[in-house]
């Protein structure tokens, strides 16, 4: 990326050329305001002052007072045409930004909007103006060296160019520090971000000298990475040294051989004031500039805009397909890590959750499974961020878990779905922040399973009575908004309780299957289990981990678990009353069934009441219908 940038920045000012014509233009004052710094005092002093003709040499003095003036005039336009520049680049960039973290979920959008994007423009914006001041800068003062005593030139050229060809050998290297110095203070900061709240573990566990040498790696790499940064910036001084400070000993060292060959004293003092005024102080900028500015400005262009990527950030045109090789794979963090997570519900609470550690790869389908009250929905309310926990981390994305980044990662669907009075489209695509086009919302509906209840509404413009539908139709709907979402992350917390096990197969199914989707369910079933990559059973310190058949070989608990998910015969249930209930009814709900329209649900909150066909076979209550 480093070797391609140049062509780059070509490409892009040649696609913006009338406004580097017009920024040169207005530089063109610039030029003439750095020939008048040495010129005019010169000519004041040998035609002048020196010659007995003061008013000569005032009117000289006033020519320099002058060019500042109209050099300030010119510099104060070139902001205009430095902003005509740079703004499109920041465009291209926010651009790029956004496609990458909404297309491919990308955890650093949020920080290459916010910062990266700013950083690239405002360091953009200083180079141009710094190598432009020191390329009119430098013709100026080099024209009136030439015009004053072409021997002047043989004093203050030589080393000039070599301080400035010592500085352009350490460009790229110089680029490389830096970037290997940013990527390991991001590590440091990052694994120190997962060991400092767990402090208090490492120290019960006795894991102090692992963590302090895993820690003492990362601090020794970043040392070293900033004591070779450091010895670039020595050169810098040196080639500043070279091209800016000795032409003035060897001015003043060459004087009498100088006189003696023709050159008048206000000559040798323009020359001075050449060096001093004009030549030094631009070179003093355009070293620090490019040396640590352009060294950033390459480092964050190479995160923003990498190579082969679309619509690259210098690419001359929006959308822009450079004729380079495809950008090498990057490892996508885990959709979800848990760090020694321990959670209580209040501080001399025995804790729900603790010391859980936990990696989820992008693209898993994760069940947690356990006892009623062990802790799953804690677990789920942990990984949304509604609760913090007591120590440990969690990171969705590889971003902090309350953080904006994660926020727009994941998406949680709670036993008891939340639908409004509206149209059936509002309700679906609440949590897009864009018009969800019909195709896209009716290929949801099919894969969720709500077509059939998106026909009886009348279609995506049908009405939704929020008292008129089922529990099961309610989740239906929330299962589907949360489908089409640009979360990658689904939390399903019981969230197809009230569905019938095909019903529930067809959305887990539909989630599963989502390009770059990480599905994590807490199962009520053992098919949810079944249809998992992996199995968290959660049992307090018996905790286990891994596929439903090691979890059945190896666990004694998750056993008993799946042997109390044993399916009945159907049309059966197991009851807590009587099997002789006036209705009919069993008082444990089986697959599919809530209640009819005036009975409480046996598994729900008391009070709670639901329509007719949720009854799992859809006939009525005795002495109904």
């Amino acid at each position: 990326m480093t070797g391609r940038l140049p062509s780059r920045g070509l490409r892009f000012l040649r696609a913006r050329w009338r406004v580097v014509v017009r920024l040169g233009l207005w530089s063109v004052l610039e030029t003439g305001q750095s020939f008048l710094t040495g010129y005019a005092p010169a000519r004041a002093l040998d035609d002048g002052f020196l010659a007995g003709r003061t008013a000569t040499g005032l009117a000289w003095l006033g020519v320099a007072g002058f060019g500042v003036v109209v050099g300030a005039y010119g510099t104060a336009r070139v902001y205009a045409a430095v902003a005509a520049l740079v703004e499109p680049l920041r465009d291209r960039l926010v651009r790029r930004v956004v496609e990458r973290g909404v297309r491919q979920a990308d955890r650093g959008a949020l920080s290459g909007l916010t910062q990266q994007v700013e950083i690239a423009r405002d360091t953009f914006a200083g180079l141009v103006m710094v190598s432009r001041s020191f390329v009119f800068t430098a013709v100026g003062a080099l024209a009136g060296l030439f015009s004053l005593a072409p021997l002047l030139l043989l004093v203050v050229l030589p080393p000039l160019a070599a301080g400035i060809g010592l500085f352009a050998a350490t460009l790229r290297p110089l680029a490389r520090r830096q970037e290997a110095f940013l990527a390991a203070d991001e590590a440091l900061a990052d694994r120190l971000g997962a060991v400092c709240p767990g402090l208090r573990d490492i120290t019960a566990t006795g894991a102090q000298e692992r963590t302090a040498a895993d820690v003492g790696r990362l601090v020794d790499a970043e040392e070293r990475t900033a004591r070779s940064l450091a010895r670039f910036g020595v050169v810098r001084v040196a080639a500043l040294a070279l091209g800016g400070q000795l032409p003035i000993v060897l001015l003043l060292a060459t004087a009498p051989w100088l006189l003696k060959h023709g050159v008048t004293t206000g000559a040798l003092v323009g020359a001075l004031s050449y060096v001093t005024q004009s030549l030094l102080p631009a070179l003093h900028n355009l070293l620090h500039g490019l040396g640590t500015s352009g060294s950033r400005l390459t480092v964050v262009l190479r995160r923003l805009a990498p190579e082969g990527g679309r619509g690259a950030g210098l690419g001359p045109g929006d959308g822009t397909k450079a004729a380079e090789s495809p950008a090498p794979t990057v490892a996508r963090p885990p959709a979800l890590t848990l760090s020694s997570v321990t959670f209580a519900y209040g501080p001399t609470a025995v804790p729900v959750i603790e010391d859980l550690d936990l990696t989820l790869p992008a693209g898993s389908h994760l069940a947690v499974v356990g006892p009623s009250g062990i802790g799953k929905s804690t677990l789920t309310a942990l990984v949304a961020g509604l609760l913090e926990p007591r120590c440990g981390t969690v990171r969705v994305g590889g971003e902090p878990v309350r953080g904006a980044g994660a926020l727009a990662r994941r998406v949680l669907i709670p036993q008891e779905a939340y639908v409004f009075t509206g149209t059936l489209a509002e309700n679906l695509a609440h949590l897009r922040p864009d018009p969800v086009p019909e195709a896209e919302l009716l290929a949801a509906a099919e894969a969720v399973g709500l077509l059939p209840l998106l026909e009886a509404l009348g279609g995506p413009q049908g009405r939704v009575d929020p008292a008129a539908l089922s529990a099961g139709e309610r989740q239906l709907i929330a299962l589907t908004r949360a489908h089409l979402s640009h979360a990658p992350l689904a939390l399903l917390d019981e969230a197809t309780c009230h569905l019938d096990p095909r019903a529930e197969e067809r959305a887990e199914r539909a989630f599963a299957a989502r390009p770059g989707g990480t599905l994590v369910v807490v199962a009520h079933r053992i098919t949810s289990a079944r249809r998992a990559d992996r199995v968290l059973m959660m049992d307090g310190r018996e905790t286990a981990y891994g596929t439903h058949d090691e979890l059945v070989r190896c666990s004694a608990r998750y056993r008993e678990l799946v042997g109390a998910w044993t399916p009945v015969p159907h049309e059966r249930s197991d009851p807590s009353l009587a099997l002789r209930d006036p209705d009919g009814v069993d008082a444990v709900a089986s697959a599919g069934l809530a209640s009819d329209g005036r009975h409480v649900v046996a598994h729900g909150p008391v009070g709670q009441v639901q329509i007719p066909r949720d009854l799992g076979d859809g006939r009525p209550f005795r002495g109904e219908g």
